[in-house]
């Protein structure tokens, strides 16, 4: 990977399927491999050389974010508690590369390691789940099962921030109970993507998302704001 960095000026684009393939071997390779007990830090060597993967735009426009799902499925395999790497599986695996199928089904494996207070914030997954059930694969009553539990998980603690993700989590839930095409949830989905983005294209398309939905992103000293059209309709 470090050799495909630094050629990538003069790299042509049969030279770079092969650097992706044998990065798709090594990948392979250390899901395998024992760790002897170095889960966690072979988690965070892996993420690290996802972060140069995903941040090198001009390799991605040539090649585009495939491997995203490997890199994740080696991440959390070695760490299933790793809560930043959900988020960027989310991104990464849903919105660049377009394997939401895939993305979910890593998440569904990794939440069978971990419970409402283990890691802690746990239940911010199941709230990223929800949101490429919701918007990457139309699934909206997989999603309010999802925000459901990210409601549930949320409220066995009593902190503020819990608390407040409990609420809007379940009235999420609840308008995808009653409205499967809500463009309320659907506004409140985009609205997290635009909190989290990891990078101005994603808080690009979260803004257009939302506006199209009906919605309006206001600026302000705190932060965006968001104005919700005044009827939830089809």
């Amino acid at each position: 990977m470090q050799k495909l960095l630094s050629d990538k000026a003069t790299t042509s684009v049969e030279a770079l399927e092969r650097e992706i393939n044998a990065e798709e071997v090594r990948l392979k390779f250390l899901q395998k491999i024992p760790t002897f007990g170095y889960d966690n830090l072979i988690a965070n060597w892996i993420y690290l050389n996802f972060l140069q993967y995903f941040g090198d735009d001009e390799i991605r426009a040539l090649s585009g974010y495939g491997l995203s799902p490997q890199y994740f499925e080696v991440i959390l395999k070695h760490d299933p508690r790793f809560v930043n790497a959900y988020l960027a599986l989310s991104t990464s695996g849903s919105m660049y590369a377009g394997m939401p199928e895939k993305s979910v089904k890593i998440m569904n494996q990794g939440l069978k390691s971990l419970s409402p207070w283990v890691p802690k914030n746990s239940y911010y997954i199941w709230r990223y789940k929800g949101v490429d059930e919701l918007l990457f694969l139309g699934d909206s009553q997989a999603a309010r099962k999802s925000f459901k539990n990210a409601s549930q998980w949320a409220k066995e603690h009593s902190d503020q921030e819990s608390q407040f993700v409990g609420s809007i989590s379940a009235q999420t839930a609840e308008f995808l109970k009653t409205n499967r095409d809500s463009k309320y949830a659907q506004i409140s989905a985009w609205a997290m993507v635009l909190s989290n983005g990891v990078d101005q294209k994603t808080q690009e398309r979260a803004i257009r998302e939302i506006e199209a939905l009906g919605g309006k992103v206001i600026s302000t000293e705190q932060g965006n704001k968001i104005q919700f059209p005044q009827k939830d309709t089809d």
